[in-house]
């Protein structure tokens, strides 16, 4: 819960209001309009103009109504604090009319979007415009007085003390001049006034102090007088809130000298008056000024009325000397702990227990507790071993020290080289086991599992018949037969791996070879000796092909001869028909299978028209600077020379 607000924004005047909100609109949104502009563009500048304006005020006003308390929401104690200081219904008025203003200027900013955006020349989106803001200015003015009372509130709020009404609190109470503000100096390092008058503390005064590790806030209260609530003013109410909302030990300051100048009566009578106002509360009687009075120097009467505010129970009675020092921190340690305690037992007693029964913490804390005591009633003494009575206190400059494990690592190269053994320390029938490596995990299990307890007695029975094995000679065998038996075991075991690898070599091959020609292009040109002894070895007769791919081979040989003596091609001895067949395919694989330009058009007039219009539909690609319709290529929408440049003054005309 917020309990402080000195991080809530200023609030400015309404003329600076309007200067913030006009200046950044202007800023925001310059008025750029120029001839030759559509007037729908003209509308949607003055429209933006009007809504940046209402979006700036209403930011604003929400900034206002978001950086100050809701009454609603925080302590009753600031609640009934702020009421006192500054009246909760004028607070809420102020805020009211700024929320008021918030949705008024909405309104005023659509009512005029709507009427710019049926306007039909520029005359009338400025005037419309103009219209708007006066209207939303207007309403601005009229927080004139709202603006300037929630800015001071607002300082105000920020030089009031920061009070956690939940914490651990001391409040100190009384008539004026009593030494309230002196004894909170003597605890705390608070800056409080202290004077020989009456009413020096005007305000609440927070200090802090620490006592067992626990920090205490102190509150020191504007003085009381005996009158009613009614006539009470603004610094008195302040104590009365803070008596009546606090959650605190009440400390009620007394001046039996009468130096305070009220009399004891009128102190006893206060603390009769106010005292509705400490229920649930602990409750100290204070007796200030023992160094000139004590409580013991009284008249019979006044010591007979303090000792019925003591019998209730709920009242204890401190003596203190603010000018002394005597008594201070007695009383404030006797307060602190009384504080403490009720505190513990409030949360131990409050809420239900794990079952859901009203018991508090406490039970469930009991519930967990379990005192272990001896069975059958036997009292056990408590024993100390004779050790550790005799055990001395460790001296390094003693020659008959124990060593410890940091003397033997200095003594062997010291940290980084020396290596701890922790083994030497078990403690095992042989120490020759220390050191034995022994698997904790064997096949996923725990060794330590399947430990058997008569395992040593096995392993002896076990090692008593292989010691008889042994002596019968069950383990002897002839060496040669073994060294023959592994030979023959070595030989079949290389032939093994021989015989995988080109296994392995093959599946390689075989895999390369998968996606790739079994003829390579390169090699696709084989020698005449190459194919016969191919066709040889598959068992085919080869005096037929041979002498087939002679004849290709010399007539191919005549006829590129005699092109080259630069005789025509169809020269060639027709009376041979095999090669003019082979001259024909030669010729036929250098030429084009038809000719593009005709195939597939019926008459010239055909062509031209097609021509004629694979002309026209180039023309948008040209336009677009384009080869074809798969270019991408976009020129430039903006002359760099004309459109780029910070514009200075001077002529116009290039643009």
């Amino acid at each position: 819960m917020k309990t402080t607000w000195k991080d809530i924004a200023p609030v400015p005047t309404h003329q600076e209001f309007l200067d913030i909100v006009l200046s950044r609109t202007q800023r925001q949104l310059p008025t750029q309009i120029r001839a030759g502009f559509n007037i729908s563009r003209i509308r949607g500048f003055y429209t933006r103009k009007v809504k940046y304006t209402q979006e700036t005020f209403c930011e604003k006003f929400q900034a206002i109504l978001d950086g100050f308390p809701r009454l609603q929401d925080i302590h009753p104690f600031h609640k009934d604090l702020m009421n006192t200081l500054y009246d909760a219904d004028h607070f809420r008025i102020a805020l009211g009319q700024v929320s008021t203003a918030k949705h008024l200027i909405e309104t005023v900013s659509r009512d005029y979007v709507r009427l710019i955006k049926y306007a039909q020349s520029l005359f009338q989106c400025k005037q419309l415009k103009r219209a708007a803001l006066g209207r939303m200015a207007t309403i601005c003015r009229r927080l004139k007085d709202p603006l300037v009372y929630l800015e001071q509130v607002r300082q105000h709020l920020g030089r009031l003390p920061s009070i956690d009404p939940n914490t651990r609190t001391l409040l100190i109470c009384g008539y004026p001049n009593v030494g309230k503000s002196s004894f909170l100096r003597s605890i705390t390092r608070a800056d409080v006034d202290v004077q020989p008058y009456a009413f020096t503390t005007k305000s609440l005064f927070v200090g802090h102090f620490d006592y067992k590790y626990l920090r205490f806030q102190a509150i020191d209260t504007p003085g009381i007088l005996d009158h009613p609530l009614e006539e009470m003013n603004t610094i008195e109410m302040q104590s009365i809130t803070a008596i009546a909302h606090l959650r605190s030990a009440v400390m009620y300051f007394m001046d039996l000298s009468e130096q305070c100048g009220y009399s004891v009566a009128d102190q006893i009578k206060l603390f009769h008056s106010i005292r509705p106002l400490f229920a649930n509360k602990i409750v100290f009687l204070v007796v200030n000024k023992i160094d000139v009075r004590r409580p013991e120097d009284l008249e019979p009467e006044y010591q007979q009325e303090l000792q019925t505010i003591l019998k209730s129970g709920d009242v204890e009675m401190l003596q203190l000397s603010c000018t002394t020092t005597e008594g201070v921190t007695n009383v404030k340690n006797a307060a602190c702990d009384k504080l403490l305690a009720e505190r513990v037992a409030q949360k131990l007693k409050s809420g239900t227990n794990s079952s859901g029964t009203p018991g508090g913490r406490l039970g469930d804390v009991l519930a967990r507790i379990h005192v272990a005591k001896p069975m059958g009633g036997v009292q056990r003494e408590t024993f100390i071993p004779e050790a550790v009575k005799s055990l001395q206190k460790y001296d390094k400059d003693d020659p008959n020290r124990k060593r410890l494990e940091r003397d033997i690592e200095e003594e062997n190269g010291g940290a980084g080289v020396y290596n701890i053994d922790l083994k030497k320390t078990y403690d095992l029938a042989d120490d020759e086991w220390k050191h034995d490596k022994i698997p904790e995990v064997w096949n996923g299990k725990n060794v330590y599992d399947f430990v058997d307890p008569d395992i040593e007695a096995k392993l002896a029975t076990l090692e008593e018949e292989e010691e008889k094995l042994e002596a019968d000679g069950y383990y002897d065998s002839d060496e040669s037969v073994e060294d023959a038996e592994d030979a023959d075991t070595r030989m079949k075991a290389d032939l093994i791996r021989e015989k995988r690898a080109l296994m392995r070599n093959e599946a390689k091959m075989r895999k390369s070879l998968k996606n790739r020609a079994a003829i390579p292009r390169s090699a696709k040109a084989k020698t005449l000796s190459q194919m016969e002894n191919a066709l040889e070895e598959a068992g085919y007769d080869v005096d037929a092909a041979s002498s087939r791919a002679r004849s290709k081979s010399q007539a191919r040989g005549r006829a590129s001869t005699r092109d080259a003596d630069g005789d025509d091609a169809m020269d060639v001895d027709m009376s041979d028909p095999r090669q003019a067949i082979a001259k024909a395919k030669g010729r036929a694989r250098s030429q084009a299978a038809t000719n593009r330009l005709l195939d597939g058009v019926t008459s010239d007039t055909a062509r031209s028209k097609a021509e004629r219009l694979s002309k026209l539909g180039q023309k948008k690609m040209n336009r677009m600077a384009r080869q074809g319709e798969a270019d991408r290529h976009t020129t430039a929408s903006l002359p760099k020379h004309l459109y780029t440049g910070k514009r200075t003054i001077g002529k116009t005309q290039r643009r």
